[in-house]
């Protein structure tokens, strides 16, 4: 069982850190958020066993002090301070809210101090508040948006609501999906929004709003319990009939298990059929994280394991264990992920990881994706020019 806010995650013998070892401060919402993190510290925990397998960095042990934000901005911030002063970690990890993961950066960027961002996804993180000190892991809303309009803009839809949580991830994608749509087919009105506050949603009151706007389409930001909650009225009260859906996240494991044979059919979503990708580097991946663990992967164990390895990576690369010499090395950095090569972009700081489109269906009574293929982050970046423009400091 995880402990409350502020209490040391990691196994009772990291407390007592070996000379040598390099210490790295995770930050996550872990008890606000388990659906996702619980995998994610998983994965974590398999690249970090790997690694020092393997020799560690140079001899190096690598080690990690988890701590529990409770979903509190305030809270990391204070954790933070705790683990870079009291702790002396070399580095900051981890972060699933956005709006954590731009207090983490902040606090990163007035300390000098290496902030490897693993999932928020607010693209504010690397373009308007961008800092020297932070770079993010996981496909940005921008990204994750313009893999859906590609779909969504082959869709006969011309009238389209939108449905986010109320704060900066939900707010980011529904913004760039609107102006990413628009731009591809100028023909597309959007009728109506609903912005419920996150973990709070009322569902019903949702749907019915959505519903009196009679769309032809919708765009879907919300995840975990608020999903569920969502695509149950959803389904209730005829929401979803003869209209497509097109949906952040949803074919993630963590958010389709949960809703078992209860899952949307025929959403076009980005996800990860875990069960369904054979690459060399993700079959072993799987193979070992069930071995591990006795059970299959989600999107956060790619999440958590992927941190891990782009940090050893890293200090590999770098001339010492010093946020300069760190930051320095995560610039242009390449190395091979779960999902194939990823590169940190040196002009913005976003890794190239990609994300996999597909739509929903059921299977053995369960939601899975089908149809799908692996979008390359890459190819779903702004030009270097637009970047400069949207990241002054670049």
């Amino acid at each position: 069982m995880l402990a409350g806010a502020g209490t040391v995650l990691a196994a009772p013998a990291l407390a007592q850190a070996p000379a040598g070892a390099i210490r790295i401060g995770e930050i996550n919402s872990y008890t606000a958020q388990p659906a996702f993190l619980l995998p994610y510290r998983n994965g974590w925990t398999l690249a970090l066993e790997q690694v020092n397998a393997a020799g560690g960095i140079n001899g190096r042990r690598l080690e990690t002090l988890h701590r529990d934000d409770g979903g509190k901005p305030e809270d990391a911030v204070r954790l933070a301070g705790e683990l870079a002063n009291a702790e002396k970690v070399a580095l900051l990890a981890g972060g699933f809210l956005s709006n954590i993961g731009l207090a983490i950066s902040d606090y990163a960027n007035q300390n000098r101090m290496l902030y490897v961002a693993s999932e928020p996804l607010t693209d504010a993180l690397v373009w308007s508040r961008g800092n020297r000190y932070t770079f993010r892991l996981r496909a940005s809303t921008y990204m994750q948006s313009a893999m859906l309009v590609e779909q969504a803009a082959k869709l006969p839809a011309k009238r389209w609501a939108c449905v986010a949580p109320n704060y900066e991830y939900g707010q980011s994608a529904v913004r760039w999906f609107k102006e990413l749509l628009t731009r591809h087919r100028p023909d597309v009105s959007f009728v109506a929004e609903q912005f419920p506050a996150l973990g709070r949603i009322d569902a019903g009151a949702t749907v019915q709003a959505l519903a009196a706007a009679n769309p032809e389409a919708i765009f879907n930001v919300t995840f975990g319990a608020d999903l569920t909650n969502f695509v149950r009225q959803g389904l209730t009260r005829g929401l979803f009939e003869q209209r497509r859906v097109v949906s952040l996240l949803t074919g993630e494991p963590e958010y389709l298990d949960p809703l078992q044979d209860e899952a949307p059919e025929n959403w076009i979503v980005t996800g990860y059929p875990w069960e369904q990708v054979n690459t060399p580097e993700h079959a072993a991946f799987r193979d070992a994280y069930r071995k591990r663990w006795n059970d299959h992967p989600r999107l956060g164990s790619v999440v958590g394991h992927d941190t891990v390895m782009a940090i050893a990576a890293m200090l590999r690369k770098a001339t010492a264990v010093e946020s300069e010499a760190m930051v320095d090395a995560m610039a242009g950095l390449r190395f091979g992920s779960v999902f194939g090569p990823v590169e940190f972009r040196a002009i913005d700081h976003q890794s190239t990881m990609g994300a996999f489109v597909g739509r929903t269906v059921l299977k053995n009574g369960r939601g899975t994706m089908a149809d799908w293929h692996y979008a390359d982050g890459k190819d779903y970046l702004p030009p270097d020019e637009t970047v400069r423009q949207l990241r002054p400091q670049s």
